[in-house]
């Protein structure tokens, strides 16, 4: 396949200073500047709008699922069903960091200062059972989401003032402050048949398939076990030019494994499409079957232009020691990187240096300069080291004995007020060991390994670690209601941060279960930036709030970062394709198996 081409026509188009937004109703939107793609455009660049419709696109998943419910907190549901079901009024483009397009929405508009926004829903737009899309379904999915449904729609929903229908197939959002991404989140939101759900309880786990108007509904499935996602033949939106090319398999099928390892040798059996590898050391070494030798599995590497999001074991600091920011950059210190990537990847990936590493939004080495010191300095109180001078993560020699890691871990938490005593590292005042659990799930599989090796670092500082391992449900619920002490963590971002990071690292996540603050992140310095990226009127502005929040978050020490990698690697069967062009997102969301097609391979 071809490398993707250059962006640098969309991206200007994008990043343009914000101004008033258009008086008239429009077929897109961006959070920057203009869409890029006009009105009319036949098909999404990254989309082949004359791929084959028809086959099977079978994925391997680990662990389990317990509901049919994707719009709750309770329950394990598939990531699937929610994505493939259920559609919303704007769809994303992945060749822009943040535009929107119209789905059930024909058009969009918004005040001059973005103080509100209303939609037009399509007269077409129509449920899987043929009903229409009504004004009244939006409102009710609105508010039934951002009051009873998971705790990530509700921020949204709290910052609309007011919601009415105000002219035929059209819906108004009045907000209660300024935010200008407000709009585009609103379009991304799941659209729900109300009636569906008289007298029943939304916010419980259920076994009930809700009706939506996506490419798929639900077929054959045994909880736990497989779920088969069938394509509507009648389904509304598939000749939007949105839609050109996209979602092309007859079924997407859903099989559970007990662990990674089952998975991988039921893919090398031809019975899985696609195996997504994340250890580069495997991609080298266990891709040498004979499917591989015969053409009858193909490798893929895809590129990408995203950052690295964070990857790593997370301290939760609601608990002691790792409320201490010392204790945190000790443990941080402790982890012998070069060792432990070189014996997962070979050493062939590169280390996250920050939540928005490869990025254009990344914090910069060295002190903070120019307006990033400006946005930062009124928060210097709150600010960890580093933050303001210049932050960098340890490079150790690559030996297993990392020396000078221990020797910098065993000072910090010297500092912080331990002590080995008979070869444990003791809290001089309590006279209690250092010890604390790394929870993993059942399909953590190579960070079960680096966990491991982990462990036995940790000791040489008289740290007793042990490892934990839960099913996934188990697992799901302690992450949920930040049950552990240390845990694996991941969260991808994107080239266009916003509201999302509230739930990600905002204070409101200290206390409240299921958001994604996993590690307790409690500085008003997060907000502010956040605050600021929301706000920002310029491209050079939002750069500049990413790049402090960046730093903030970063010096914050609450993640042992891992690698990441420049590119994706894929392997899949013969018979299943993707376009030549790729997205700037690369292998993301909106990719595998959406602009896949299925073709039996010429002989």
């Amino acid at each position: 396949m071809t490398p993707f081409r250059a962006q640098a026509t969309a991206l200007a188009a994008i990043w343009t200073m914000a101004g008033a937004a258009a008086a008239d109703p429009t077929h897109g939107i961006a959070m920057y500047g203009d869409p890029a793609l006009p009105e009319g455009f036949e098909a999404l660049p990254y989309a082949n709008p004359d791929a084959p419709k028809g086959g099977r696109f079978t994925f391997a998943e680990i662990g389990s699922y317990d509901s049919l419910n994707p719009f709750v907190l309770k329950g394990s549901p598939v990531y699937g069903q929610r994505v493939y079901g259920y559609e919303s009024l704007m769809g994303r483009s992945y060749d822009e960091p943040f535009t929107l397009y119209g789905w059930l929405a024909e058009s969009v508009e918004t005040g001059p200062n973005r103080e509100w926004v209303e939609f037009t829903i399509r007269p077409e737009a129509r449920f899987s059972d043929g009903s229409p899309v009504t004004e009244e379904d939006v409102l009710w999915s609105f508010e039934i989401l951002g009051t009873e449904g998971h705790p990530r729609y509700h921020s949204a929903w709290d910052k609309i003032a007011s919601s009415e229908i105000v002219g035929e197939r059209t819906v108004r959002f009045e907000f209660s402050g300024e935010d200008d991404e407000l709009p585009l989140i609103l379009g991304l939101r799941p659209i729900l048949k109300k009636a569906q759900f008289e007298d029943v309880d939304f916010a419980a786990a259920s076994n009930t398939i809700p009706v939506g108007s996506g490419p798929y509904t639900v077929g054959p499935y045994e909880q736990g076990r497989y779920m088969v996602l069938e394509r509507d033949e009648d389904w509304w939106a598939a000749d939007l030019p949105l839609m050109a090319g996209v979602h092309n398999f007859d079924e997407i099928r859903y099989e559970w494994f007990g662990d990674g390892d089952v998975a991988f040798e039921t893919f090398r059996a031809g019975e899985i499409s696609s195996n997504r590898e994340t250890n580069m050391g495997r991609w080298q070494t266990a891709y040498d079957f004979p499917a591989v030798r015969s053409g009858d599995v193909v490798l893929s590497t895809i590129p990408h232009e995203r950052p690295s999001g964070i990857l790593g074991f997370v301290m939760n600091t609601r608990r002691a020691p790792f409320d201490d920011w010392r204790v945190r950059e000790a443990l941080i210190h402790a982890f012998n990187f070069e060792f432990i990537n070189s014996a997962i990847n070979g050493g062939t990936e590169p280390r996250i240096c920050s939540y928005f590493c490869n990025s254009v939004l990344a914090m910069e080495d060295g002190p903070a300069t120019g307006r990033v010191a400006e946005l930062l300095e009124p928060f210097a109180d709150e600010l960890l080291p580093g933050a303001l001078e210049g932050y960098s993560l340890p490079v150790s020699d690559g030996s297993e004995a990392n020396r000078a890691g221990t020797r910098t871990a065993i000072r910090l938490l010297s500092e912080a007020g331990y002590a080995i005593d008979g070869g444990v590292m003791t809290d001089k005042e309590t006279g209690r060991a250092l010890s604390f659990d790394i929870v993993l799930p059942q399909s953590a599989g190579q960070y079960s390994t680096a966990a491991e090796l982990y462990v036995e670092g940790l000791r040489r500082i008289g740290v007793d670690a042990e490892v934990v391992t839960v099913d996934s449900a188990q697992y799901k619920e302690r992450s949920d209601a930040y049950d552990f002490d240390m845990t694996i963590y991941q969260r991808a971002v994107s080239l266009s941060p916003g509201n999302e990071q509230y739930l990600y690292w905002g204070a409101d996540g200290v206390d409240e279960p299921g958001t994604y603050n996993w590690m307790g992140a409690d500085n008003p310095a997060i907000e502010a930036m956040i605050g600021e990226m929301l706000t920002a009127e310029s491209q050079e502005d939002f750069r500049s709030a990413v790049k402090a929040l960046d730093r903030v978050l970063t010096t914050g020490r609450y993640v042992v970062p891992f690698w990441y990698s420049p590119e994706s690697h894929l392997a899949h069967v013969k018979e299943i394709n993707y376009p030549e062009t790729i997205a700037m997102y690369g292998d993301w969301l909106g990719f595998q198996p959406d602009v896949w097609w299925y073709e039996e391979a010429a002989e």
